[in-house]
């Protein structure tokens, strides 16, 4: 266990995890611009894109590059200096760092050396949108990015569709259409919003069932990023065991994919033998085999 108490003396420095705006420059607090300007080193995704925002506020510290592909170089180095006493402030291109970033292995680091994490509060594009989308806000979960491989998307939404929570996902706008698609076919045509261009001038809210969203953005191409708001799932609550299927036969439970899920006969018996653990040789001799015996 570690209790942190975030302003107490210490011969570290902190790591403060400063929010920017997603879109409109005026979104940025007060307190950020004057951590930005105190802190000896700022860590940034993206060291080009963070010197325009730093420059718009007049802030001239170091700045150096933490982002996917240099994390695992580049914590040892901002540990060390921390450890030294420094204080670094940590941004993303736009809003919560760590939120769909690596910076959260950066805070993990952090904390099991026992330097302090100081979180500003600020933009953040998922509770704007879930905000603003109409649907119910007292329990949401919120999960990023989706897989861009479809199977692999169909297999997390199926993981998703009995959660009673809002949920929100993040998206770009040239694989937005796929995953309504991919959400209509596992959760049914449920409400939904699509919110994009969060701040900015062309701000846009679609809302309506996922289906007409989908059907309005094959029409209208959309352009930046975009937050896929849905509803939770409003029918009975699924199963507390994962085994849902244990008083089925395996006949059965193939055919409720067939049935509920609109999945071809060969889907259906690839996700009943993975629900059983079986192979699906065996489930199709199972089925196909001993009948013809």
């Amino acid at each position: 266990m570690k209790i942190q108490n975030s302003y107490e003396q210490s011969d570290y420095g902190k790591l403060y995890l400063v929010p920017t705006p997603i879109g409109n420059l005026d979104d940025m607090t007060f307190r950020a611009v004057n951590v930005l300007k105190e802190v000896d080193l700022i860590a940034a995704e993206d060291t080009r894109h963070t010197k325009k925002l730093l420059s718009h506020f007049s802030i001239h510290n170091e700045l150096i590059s933490y982002h996917e592909h240099n994390r695992f170089e580049r914590i040892p180095i901002l540990l060390e200096k921390l450890r030294q006493g420094k204080h670094i402030a940590l941004v993303s291109d736009a809003g919560m760092p760590a939120i769909s970033d690596p910076g959260f292995e950066l805070v993990r680091e952090a904390i099991a050396n026992d330097v302090s994490v100081i979180v500003l509060p600020g933009a953040n594009a998922a509770v704007s949108a879930l905000v603003g989308s109409g649907l119910a806000t007292e329990s949401f979960y919120f999960h990023g990015f989706l897989p861009r491989k479809n199977r692999d998307k169909l297999d997390v939404l199926e993981r998703l569709k009995h959660l009673q929570a809002t949920i929100i996902f993040y998206e770009s706008p040239h694989r937005v259409l796929d995953t309504l698609q991919a959400l209509k076919q596992q959760f049914g045509d449920r409400n939904a919003a699509l919110a994009r261009e969060l701040t900015k001038i062309y701000e846009q809210y679609i809302r309506g069932t996922i289906d007409e969203i989908a059907q309005y953005v094959k029409q209208h191409p959309l352009r930046g990023e975009c937050v896929i708001v849905v509803e939770g799932y409003s029918g009975e609550a699924a199963p507390a065991d994962d085994e849902w299927w244990e008083e089925l036969t395996l006949e059965e439970h193939v055919l409720y994919y067939e049935k509920e899920e609109n999945l071809s006969h060969k889907e259906a018996m690839k996700r009943a033998a993975k629900d059983r653990n079986m192979s699906k040789r065996d489930v199709y001799q199972a089925l196909h085999v001993k009948k013809t015996e």
